[in-house]
Formats: C-alpha cells, structure tokens, sequence
C-alpha cells in the first residue's frame, strides 16, 4: 500500500570506540528535509536533551493512535477542538532477562466543540476503535492502554 522510509547516520567522529565511551548521537533523515537529532536513551549513556528511540517509539503509537482517533471522530461528524496525550512508556525485563518496551500507557484529553455531545461511553467506545484501526497499534506486540 505505501512504504515509510528513514535513514538512521551515526559515525564514530574519531572518538574512542569503546562500550561507555562510543558516541550515542545520530540523525534520523526523514527524507523531506526534516533531519532529527536522536541519542541513547541517558540510562544507556545517551544525551538527555536529543530524542531517544524509546521516546520516539511512545511518541509514534501516541500519534498513530490521536490521527486515528480524530479520522473516525471527523468520519462521524463529531467536531474536536484539541487533542493532548502525556503517553508513557514502560521498558521492563522479559521473561529471558532482555529489556522491552513491554507496555505504553496512553492518557489522551479531547475537548470537542461546544455543539458535540459526546459521553464517557461514547468517549471509550471511541479510543476502542481508534485502537483497533491504528497502524502501528496493529504492528506491535506492547501492550497499549489507553487512560481516562
């Protein structure tokens, strides 16, 4: 159907090539024009103020799912004003010891218009779908729940 490209660069730059002291910084090169710095994340010896793959794996499904989410909403005629979700992800040890990012905590706010009647189960039954019909929601083995 479509394809989604990004090219990672990273280069050692001469430094010292060893497990603590190899750099962490790279880009991402979205091939639009947008190019993103990204690290490690700190807990594995990354810089604090670039975005790391776990954030931008959290941020993603986050995305994935509001774009989803607003795309039944308009499909239904029902008008949101704005969208804030303060997503969290969890890494945690899997049964081998290895960590993953075994469980991402949406926690989305949705104002709508002042004309749109819209309740807590219809609000549910919202997020319900926009999971069930998200890209990446489908792709991943995490566990997502979605927090109200």
């Amino acid at each position: 159907m479509s394809e989604h490209r990004a090219t990672l660069t990273w280069q050692r730059n001469g430094r010292e090539f060893t497990y603590k002291a190899f750099p962490r910084a790279h880009q991402w090169d979205f091939g639009n024009g947008q190019v993103m710095d990204a690290s490690a994340a700190p807990d594995f010896l990354g810089d604090r103020e670039l975005t790391d793959p776990e954030q931008a794996y959290v941020a993603s499904l986050a995305s994935c799912h509001a774009l989803t989410f607003l795309a039944i909403c308009s499909l239904q005629g029902i008008t949101v004003e704005s969208y804030t979700d303060q997503a969290v992800g969890f890494l945690e040890k899997a049964e081998d010891g290895k960590p993953w990012l075994a469980r991402v905590e949406l926690r989305p706010i949705v104002t709508f218009s002042n004309d749109t009647m819209v309740d807590n189960d219809m609000l549910k039954d919202l997020h319900h779908k926009a999971h069930l019909e998200c890209f990446l929601a489908r792709s991943v083995k995490t566990k997502i729940t979605i927090i109200d």
